[in-house]
C-alpha cells in the first residue's frame, strides 16, 4: 500500500496543524479525538476523472482539490454498485451486493425489494446507539414512508430530501420530504411518462424557483450549527449531477441547474455547461461546508469524506467525450469495469488526516461501516464485508488488513459479476454462466486487453471468488442467459 505526499495544487492552501504520534494499533498513542464528528458526502453519477485532483481539465473544483490538497487522497475506491440503490445498500449495511438486500434498481412494481429490511443493520442505527445525531439530507432510495427502510426506521433523527430515487431526477420538483410530511415547494411540473410508483409526477419543471441542492446544501450548514454541541454523523447525498432522465427526454437537455455560472460564455452545448456548471456548483458547496466547520471550531473534530455513488452517466444530453469522465479508466455507470465502479474517495480530518497524502489502499464502500466502528469504539456487526481502512487514514499502513477480494453484481443488461483481488480484475457476463475476462490492472488500468487465456489458473481463482461471493435471493432473480438461435 502506497501513502505519499501529494505536490500542492496551485488552487489550494495547505493548513493543517499536529502530527501523527506512531502506535501499536489504529489509535495507540494518537491524538485521534474521541468520537469525532462525522460527514460522508456522496455526488451522484460523479466519475473517476471529474475532478481536478483527479486529472479533470475542464471542469473547475477548486473546493474539493483544496480538501484533497490538505487531506488525502485515495485511487483505489469503489463504489458499491455500478448504479444508485445497491451502491447505496452496500454503503448503509456493509455487505457487498452478493450478500445485501437491495441488489439492483427495482422497478414500480416490484418496489418493496428496493427497501432495506426490518433486520437491516445501518451505519446510522450502529451511531445513533453511539449517542450520535444523525441526519440524512439529500437522495436516501432504500425505502419509503410505509417501508421499513424508511431514514428515520433506520437510524436517522433527522430526514430532508428524496426517498424515492426517480423523484430526485427532478431538481425542481413539487415538493420533498422532511422526516414524515412533504414540504411543498414554488416548482411547477410538467409530467413525463414514467412510473415509480409513487405519488410525484416524474418530468421537469416549466416554472423554477426551488432548486433542491441549494436547498440541501443550506440544510446542511443549519443542521451541523445546530448539532455543534453533539457527536453528530450527517449523510449529505446530493444528486448532482445525475441528469434529469426525464428532462432529457422531454426537451433533450436533463442537466438541470439555476445559471451556467463560469460557463456560461464556453462555445459548447447547453447539456456541457449545465453538466460543467452541476459539478461547480456541488465544489462550491462542499468549499461552504468546510469552511463552516472551520468558523465553528469542529475542524479538528470533525472527519469529512467525499465519494461518488458510482460512474459517471451519459444521460443528460450532454457529450461525456468532452470531459473524459472515467478518466483512464474503461466504462461508465452501468459497467462492472472500472469506469462504472471504481470513484473519487476524499478524507478531510485536520491535525489527524496528514495534509497532502495519496493512498493507493483498495478499499470499497462496504468498508465505511468497519471504519466507523472502530472510529467511534462499535462492535461491528457479524456477516459483514467490511474492513477498517482507519489505519490508512492514520498513515499506518503497516496495521492495515487487506480484502483477500472485492466483489460486485449486476442485475441489469443481461447480468453481470466482477471481483478484484490483488493486481487483478476479473469480469464476467453473463453472471454465473458468461466467460470470464481477466485483466492486470497495474499493467492496464485501462482494460483493454482480455488476458484470461494466457492465466486459466486466475481465471479459476476468479471464478471461484465469485461463486463464493454469490448468495442466492429468492428476491434477486439472476435473468437467464439470452440463447441466440442457431445459424
Amino acid at each position: 500500500m502506497l501513502l505519499m505526499r501529494c505536490a500542492p495544487l496551485s488552487v489550494c492552501i495547505l493548513a493543517i496543524a499536529g502530527a501523527l504520534v506512531m502506535g501499536t494499533s489504529a489509535f495507540a498513542e494518537t491524538n485521534v479525538p474521541a468520537k469525532p464528528n462525522i460527514i460522508f458526502i456522496l455526488a451522484d453519477d460523479l466519475g473517476y476523472g471529474d475532478l481536478g485532483c483527479y486529472g479533470q481539465k475542464l471542469i473547475e473544483t477548486p473546493e474539493i482539490d483544496r480538501m484533497a490538497a490538505e487531506g488525502m487522497r485515495f485511487t483505489q475506491f469503489y463504489a458499491g454498485a455500478t448504479v444508485c440503490a445497491p451502491s447505496r445498500c452496500v454503503l448503509m449495511v456493509g455487505q457487498h451486493t452478493g450478500h445485501c438486500s437491495v441488489r439492483g434498481n427495482a422497478g414500480a412494481n416490484n418496489r418493496s425489494i428496493q427497501s432495506l429490511r426490518e433486520d437491516d443493520i445501518t451505519i446510522s442505527e450502529i451511531l445513533k446507539k453511539q449517542g450520535y445525531a444523525t441526519a440524512l439530507i439529500g437522495k436516501w432510495g432504500l425505502g419509503e414512508v410505509e417501508e421499513p427502510g424508511h431514514p428515520l426506521r433506520k437510524g436517522f433523527d433527522y430526514f430532508f430530501g428524496y426517498l424515492n430515487q426517480g423523484h430526485a431526477h427532478n431538481y425542481y420538483p413539487e415538493f420533498l420530504w422532511r422526516n414524515w410530511g412533504k414540504v411543498m415547494l414554488r416548482n411547477e411540473v410538467v409530467a413525463i411518462k414514467a412510473d415509480y410508483g409513487s405519488d410525484f409526477k416524474p418530468g421537469y419543471a416549466t416554472k423554477r424557483v426551488d432548486y433542491s441542492h441549494d436547498l440541501f446544501a443550506e440544510d446542511a450548514l443549519r443542521w451541523v450549527e445546530e448539532n455543534r454541541n453533539s457527536p453528530f454523523f450527517l449523510y449529505l447525498a446530493f444528486t448532482i449531477p445525475h441528469a434529469n432522465n426525464e428532462g432529457t427526454r422531454g426537451t433533450g437537455d436533463g442537466a438541470e441547474v439555476p445559471d451556467y455560472g463560469i460557463y456560461a460564455d464556453r462555445d459548447w452545448p447547453n447539456q456541457d455547461k449545465g453538466q460543467a456548471a452541476m459539478i461547480t456548483r456541488m465544489d462550491r458547496d462542499v468549499g461552504r461546508l468546510l469552511n463552516k466547520l472551520r468558523e465553528l471550531g469542529l475542524a479538528e473534530k470533525t472527519l469529512v469524506l467525499f465519494s461518488s455513488d458510482n460512474g459517471p452517466h451519459n444521460e443528460a444530453g450532454h457529450n461525456p467525450k468532452r470531459f473524459q469522465p472515467s478518466g483512464p479508466l474503461r466504462g461508465m455507470k452501468r459497467d462492472l469495469y472500472e469506469g462504472g465502479i471504481r470513484v473519487p474517495l476524499i478524507a478531510w480530518w485536520p491535525g489527524t488526516i496528514q495534509a497532502g497524502t495519496v493512498t493507493d489502499h483498495i478499499a470499497y464502500f462496504g468498508d465505511l461501516m468497519a471504519t466507523f466502528c472502530e472510529l467511534t469504539g462499535a462492535d461491528l456487526p457479524p456477516g459483514r464485508d467490511s474492513i477498517s481502512f482507519l489505519p490508512t487514514l492514520l498513515g499506518k499502513s503497516e496495521e492495515q488488513k487487506q480484502h483477500k477480494y472485492l466483489y460486485w453484481e449486476f442485475y441489469e443488461r443481461g447480468s453481470a459479476q466482477a471481483v478484484r483481488f490483488g493486481k487483478w480484475k476479473a469480469v464476467r457476463q453473463p453472471m454465473l454462466t458468461g466467460e470470464i475476462e481477466l485483466y492486470d490492472l497495474e499493467a492496464d488500468i485501462g482494460e483493454t486487453t482480455n488476458i484470461a487465456a494466457q492465466h486459466p489458473d486466475i481465471v479459476a481463482q476468479a471464478r471461484q471468488f465469485m461463486e463464493e461471493a454469490h448468495v442466492s435471493d429468492p428476491r434477486w432473480q439472476v435473468p437467464k442467459p439470452v440463447v441466440k438461435p442457431a445459424g
